[in-house]
């Protein structure tokens, strides 16, 4: 097959006109593409070029090779080169000989573009006749050898990694910036081209657009233009549209960004280009580091530290494609020392001695172990190693790291500075090198459990988790030292067993560690807690008999911060006894049980003599005070308080200091509805009136106003002259006494009084009467409408004549022998 051909060159007359025209051209070639072409293939001379060279001056005017994308999809690959003179003898002329490459076509043999450099076959003359001399291929010259390609990429290595950044942004974009080559000679600017299409993958670099001469980079369409410094100035301030090297000035400095541009340049520069072709076969994306790096490696290209990465993070997944002999060199490759290893880096090579542990032979593996296991302990704290095994290293090998690490190891396995799980993992490391870590394992398991204890979630690393799966002695020692603070601190140790899933399974006992493995499953919401205790208990497999501390730590677990109630002490002293009680120093949640019960918690006042029957001698004076006024409403309730009910009352509660309000409610209040009785012993509420204690006299009005109260009011007509009296009497007793009474017989008596049919008033009325015809006559004055206000001052003109003493109603003066009050 012949290429179609085109020739471009100023020509004398003829029947197509004179000037620059096409002289040669393959027939039937559209004349669109004619015209597109002759806007690609002109040519101006270097601003410098002499007007009239000699032919010596000729053959150093640049080259312009050039491989042009169409509007059709086809491309155009043409050779344009100064001539000097034209037919008529004058200058400026050039000569462009061009092949028409078809969209989907290229050049015979498969042969690149750039290879067309200086081939023999371009023509710098129009064929005779003006019909092109038929053209099978173009031949390479050879002037791209291997050995010069490598000397090339040596004089350039401080733009190579920059141009192959640019080279790829270019293949994967569209809308890329171009790239501009500055050079002073059109052969480097070919020289870079080759560089290029040798890094490209074979599709990519056949598609590659470039021209190696032009005077008008602003006009030039090709994805590399080659310019001469004289043209190539202002064009780097352009970046959204140009990407300049300037191979005639100074080398960029700036750090490497792009993994792939890197290890390019280094494969190069490490003089093995056939480096290329071979990490093409391999599987993985274009432009992907990891294939290009491995291979290099394998050809012992060195590598910086992001190469190293990209080539251990690919070999993962591609170690199956390297073959073993290959495998092997890669991994001795990765395995030499290195001063630049990142962590990065590290972390690959973990990943990748991970991916390669029991599908490798342990001699490949080996090294990879031992450069890991180095990093690990002397350079990178956040390496997260494999689950390796002393069997996974050589004996050799082993014993060698063992040697060079032990004071490394140890120092830092003690170092009391360092981040707790960081001392885990260099322990994790000692095991693996069966290097003897013993002596230092207390301090850490100390710091390891407080912290897991603080902060189960950021405490339990990975690495944490693999030691204790690893190594008996660290998770023995671990669970016995969590066990001993679970006894000081249940809710943190059940927290960190509920966050961390840590197994309990082994021959150790672990009661109080069992028991919060336990308790929130006793503890659901709704379940009765004394019965979750004893199962919580159950669960630890000790006897709170043998070892009192479980008692302690199982009652945390079921309340935590709350207390029992009354009713929950009571069972907790009645099933287990006082003497577990007060071993496990529980007794204090019990007597706060009785302290803190609600005023109307019955338990409470019952719990009361218990308490101070078992803990006599371990109860404080406040407290045994508290109790009896628990104890003295019980007896109050149960009719077994004696007499001097609220001197009683009083003298408790100065002993308590203060006690809770609850308690004081349990004693006052007993006392006052005592006192509300029709049964209660003389003298009792005069008393009470007379004490003056506002807190008393409180607790009697709200008692006197519970309903139990009105409900006796509305059908007993003797309790409501008893009342009556009581609250009429002493009227001048104190401020308390009588702000109570005026409110009770206004805001209690008198709603429930004229509410009372005729009959029951009448009743009222006689059952007052027998106690003296003052308070009758008193009653029916108070109860006329209107008539309250009078008979208060009445009452208050009349109260030191008053006593409290009565045979039945009410402490009210006793009748005179003549059946009247005095």
């Amino acid at each position: 097959m012949s290429l179609a051909q085109l020739h471009y060159t100023s020509a004398p007359p003829g029947p197509d006109g004179s000037g620059f025209r096409f002289t040669a051209v393959t027939p039937d070639m559209p004349q669109s593409l004619l015209r597109e072409a002759e806007q690609l293939i002109g040519y101006e001379p270097p601003r410098d070029a002499p007007p009239r060279p000699t032919d010596a001056e000729l053959a150093g005017f640049p080259k312009m090779l050039s491989h042009s994308l169409l509007s059709d999809g086809s491309r155009l690959l043409c050779r344009t080169v100064y001539t000097g003179s034209d037919y008529s003898g004058r200058w400026g002329n050039f000569h462009a000989h061009a092949v028409h490459l078809p969209a989907h076509g290229g050049l015979p043999g498969d042969e690149l573009p750039i290879t067309t450099w200086d081939s023999p076959r371009w023509s710098v003359s129009t064929p005779d006749a003006g019909v092109p001399t038929p053209l099978g291929s173009l031949t390479p010259s050879g002037f791209f050898d291997r050995n010069g390609l490598i000397e090339f990429a040596a004089s350039r290595a401080p733009w190579l990694t920059d141009f192959f950044s640019d080279l790829r942004r270019s293949s994967e974009d569209p809308n890329a910036p171009q790239i501009i080559l500055i050079e002073r000679d059109s052969a480097d600017v070919a020289r870079w081209i080759a560089l290029a299409a040798a890094v490209l993958p074979r599709e990519l670099a056949h598609q590659l657009t470039f021209t190696t001469y032009t005077r008008r980079p602003q006009l030039a369409r090709q994805q590399i233009i080659g310019v001469l410094p004289a043209d190539g100035q202002g064009l780097a301030g352009y970046e959204d549209r140009y990407r300049v090297h300037d191979c005639t000035a100074p080398g960029p400095t700036k750090p490497a960004t792009d993994a792939w541009a890197e290890t390019a340049a280094q494969v190069w520069l490490g003089k093995a280009p056939e480096v290329f072709k071979e990490a093409a076969a391999l599987p993985g994306e274009h432009f992907t580091a990891g294939p290009l790096a491995a291979v290099a490696l394998c050809a012992r290209v060195m590598l910086p530290s992001r190469g190293r990465a990209a080539a251990a993070e690919w070999t993962r997944s591609g170690a199956d494609t390297l073959g073993g002999q290959r495998l092997r060199r890669l991994v001795d490759a990765l395995s030499r020392l290195a001063a630049d290893r990142t962590p990065a880096e590290t972390a690959a090579l973990c990943q990748l001695l991970a991916a390669l542990n029991g599908k490798a032979p342990v001699i490949t593996t080996a090294p990879l172990a031992a450069v890991v296991l180095t990093e690990a302990v002397r350079r990178d704290p956040g390496v997260e190693l494999p689950d390796l095994r002393t069997s996974e290293l050589t004996d050799d090998l082993r014993q060698r790291l063992c040697a060079e690490l032990r004071p490394d190891l140890r120092a830092g396995i003690a170092d009391s500075t360092q981040d707790v799980s960081r001392r885990i993992e260099l322990l994790r490391l000692a095991d693996t090198l069966a290097l003897d870590c013993t002596d230092l394992l207390p301090d850490v398991v100390r710091r390891l459990c407080r912290a897991l204890l603080a902060d189960p979630d950021a405490a339990y690393t990975p690495a944490v988790r693999s030691a204790l799966q690893e190594q008996f002695n660290l998770r023995a020692a671990l669970l016995a030292k969590c066990d001993d603070a679970a006894a000081g601190d249940p809710p943190s140790a059940s927290r960190l067993l509920t966050r961390t899933g840590l197994s309990l399974d082994g021959v150790q006992a672990l009661p109080h560690l069992r028991m919060c493995a336990e308790a929130p499953a006793a503890t659901v919401a709704g379940c009765d807690r004394v019965t979750a205790l004893h199962n919580v208990l159950r669960a630890g497999g000790v006897s709170a008999f043998t070892e009192p501390l479980v008692l302690r730590t199982a009652v945390r677990l079921v309340w935590d911060d709350s207390t029992p109630t009354a009713g929950e002490a009571r069972l907790l002293l009645a099933g287990l006894g006082s003497d577990v009680h007060r071993a496990a120093d529980t007794w204090r949640e019990i007597v706060k049980a009785a302290l803190e019960a609600p005023a109307d918690d019955p338990d409470a006042a019952h719990l009361a003599p218990e308490l101070l029957r078992c803990f006599s001698g371990e109860l404080a004076p406040r407290q045994r005070a508290a109790l009896l006024l628990l104890e003295f409403a019980r007896d109050l309730r149960e009719g077994q308080a004696g007499t001097g009910w609220a001197d009683r009352a009083l003298a408790l509660r100065a002993a308590a200091e203060s006690p809770r309000p609850a308690v004081l409610e349990h004693a006052f209040g007993a006392l006052a509805r005592r006192l509300l009785s029709q049964e209660r012993p003389d003298g009792e509420l005069y008393a009470l009136i007379h004490s003056g204690d506002r807190d008393l006299i409180a607790a009697y009005g709200r008692a006197a106003q519970e309903d139990r109260v009105g409900d006796r009011l509305r059908i007993v007509p003797e309790y409501v002259a008893d009342c009556f009296v009581s609250w009429s009497s002493h009227p001048q007793a104190g401020g308390a006494w009588h702000e109570t009474r005026t409110a009770l017989l206004d805001k209690v008596l008198r709603p429930i009084v004229r509410a009372l049919t005729d009959e029951d008033i009448s009743s009222v009325e006689r059952h007052l009467e027998r106690t003296g015809d003052r308070w009758a006559d008193e009653f029916r004055a108070w109860n006329r409408p209107g008539a309250f206000g009078r008979l208060g001052r009445r009452f208050g003109g009349r109260g030191q004549r008053s006593t409290v003493r009565g045979p039945r109603w009410g402490d009210v003066e006793p009748p005179r022998k003549d059946g009247r009050s005095s």
